[in-house]
């Protein structure tokens, strides 16, 4: 057997190291009870904790249609009685609408974010 530079202890160190990396345990995502992923509290934008705080202090809100039912017609968070739901605006910057970004508030505590206008949703862990 003929034996090259590459078959060294570098090469064998770089096999070692991508072996390593390759078993090393992957991150799970972070699951809520109702099956959606997490995002805590602190990974929120900005402007969603500001829209966090309004909710706390009930209001102002900037937007008119903020804290109104939200009806859950995509079905993506848990089945709930009609009016279980609340959305409220989260500012995005730049934005001349109300932009894409929501919280939604269930009636037993629960709080969700969108980034995408209802087509997925985060719950927030604190």
């Amino acid at each position: 057997m003929t034996h090259t530079a590459a078959d060294g202890p570098a090469a064998t160190a770089t096999v070692a190291t991508a072996t390593r990396a390759a078993a090393a345990p992957q991150a799970t995502p972070r699951v809520s009870r109702s099956g959606l992923p997490l995002i805590p509290y602190a990974e929120l934008p900005p402007e969603a904790q500001d829209t966090l705080a309004l909710i706390k202090s009930d209001g102002p809100f900037p937007f008119d249609r903020d804290g109104l039912t939200f009806q859950n017609r995509e079905g993506i968070l848990p089945g709930k009685r009609a009016g279980y739901y609340q959305e409220y605006t989260v500012i995005t910057p730049g934005s001349s609408d109300r932009g894409a970004r929501r919280i939604v508030t269930g009636a037993e505590g629960e709080i969700y974010y969108t980034d995408d206008h209802y087509d997925s949703f985060r719950e927030v862990s604190f």
